[in-house]
């Protein structure tokens, strides 16, 4: 299965249910033409593995000597100084580093900042009746907040988002990679001579005494899954309020919260839906198949989610799914998170009720994220609003 077609991107679902149909829980896929890869479509091996980094480490550093220069997906997999990308005592150190430097966010002046510019947007297209909710909202929105967080100039800002785009697609990735580098190079060397009160600045004051480069790394790995992985997560759950019946009425109704709706967007459509990516040192025995030495084992965070092992009919509550990765994978900017989501739906709810799809929504082909193209919608023309 190549899990960069466009066919594959329609309707994920699909295939995941013909994958189970083989009753294994492990499956070969593609992850760019050329490059094998083992899909973890079961839930609790999913959890045994990402718990388990002796003997699968994230560290991809042999496995991309024997890839070729112009592989598409090798920027955004290759080794880094970061813990995503490391392993051992090196891991340790950059979460360390990275954990603690998220820990210092101030969540109410974030909820401020959030405010703050989700009204301005919203009252840039409020009297026009329509809209393209990722280009007019989700993406300046998340641009300004992670702006602000990194202590990041917005020119320094737009290098790196289209940076990261150009990885995450794998189109003129390696130009990407070089567009993200200069622009967090430029931004540390900004915060060495001017230090503030943000992201940035956190991590080089911290004890782990990151040179350049692993700071370069560690600030690009923050903000590039900010810009893009933020924005989905945003973009798929209003989709989702939009066109689910139960899961929209329930929100606009009223009768279910924004972050139980969050949640299930985590479950069903998770901005990262193929990620966790692990190498094992050697060939490993599990579930009944020999997995190869130093070929990737990616976990599928939206099959094992479905798995119907694990799944219930009623997940009201229910945040075992693995949104947020697991073990020594799991996401440390969770609150975060979850607080830029709820109050940018929220915002966009309150201020125009009556919203509804004004088009059929298409994917962004590529094997690791859930993407939409756009997200266009329409809406009674309403005043500008007040922050308050």
């Amino acid at each position: 299965m190549p899990l960069f077609a466009p066919e594959f991107a329609a309707d994920p679902h699909a295939h995941y249910r013909e994958m189970r149909k083989q009753n294994q829980s492990l499956m070969p896929v593609e992850l760019a033409p050329g490059v094998p890869a083992t899909l973890v479509i079961d839930y609790r091996t999913a959890v045994r593995i990402l718990n388990d980094p002796e003997h699968f480490p994230a560290d991809p550093r042999t496995w991309q000597k024997d890839m070729p220069a112009d592989c598409p997906i090798l920027p955004l997999l290759e080794w880094r100084p970061m813990a995503t990308r490391s392993a051992g005592a090196e891991a340790t150190r950059y979460r360390q580093a990275t954990t603690e430097s998220v820990g210092t966010v101030d969540l109410y002046a974030l909820h401020a900042t959030v405010e703050e510019i989700a009204v301005s947007l919203i009252n840039s297209f409020c009297e026009e009746g329509s809209a393209d909710l990722i280009s007019q909202y989700t993406f300046p929105l998340i641009f300004g907040v992670l702006n602000v967080l990194f202590g990041c100039p917005p020119e320094l800002g737009q290098k790196m988002a289209a940076g990261m785009a150009s990885v995450v697609e794998g189109v003129d990735a390696d130009q990407g990679n070089l567009m993200m580098s200069e622009a967090m190079l430029e931004l540390v060397a900004l915060k060495r001579a001017e230090p503030g009160d943000d992201i940035t600045s956190a991590l080089l004051r911290h004890p782990a005494d990151l040179d350049d480069l692993e700071m370069v790394h560690q600030v690009a790995c923050q903000y590039g899954a900010g810009i893009e992985f933020q924005q989905n997560f945003i973009v798929n759950t209003l989709l989702f309020i939009l066109t689910d019946d139960r899961l929209g009425g329930g929100v606009l109704g009223g009768s279910l919260s924004t972050r139980e709706a969050l949640d299930d967007v985590l479950f069903n459509d998770p901005p990262l839906a193929n990620y966790l990516l692990t190498y094992p040192r050697q060939p490993i025995l599990i579930d009944d198949a020999w997995l190869p030495a130093h070929q990737p084992i990616v976990v599928s965070i939206a099959a094992c989610n479905n798995d119907p092992a694990v799944r219930s009919s009623d997940r009201t509550g229910n945040r075992s799914h693995l949104g947020w990765g697991a073990g020594p994978r799991t996401c440390p900017a969770q609150s975060m998170a979850y607080l830029i989501a709820q109050d940018a739906i929220d915002q966009l709810l309150d201020a125009l009720p009556e919203i509804q799809l004004a088009e059929a929504p298409t994917w962004r082909p590529g094997p690791f994220h859930r993407s939409l193209a756009s997200l266009r919608v329409e809406f009674p023309v309403s005043s500008p609003l007040h922050i308050s």
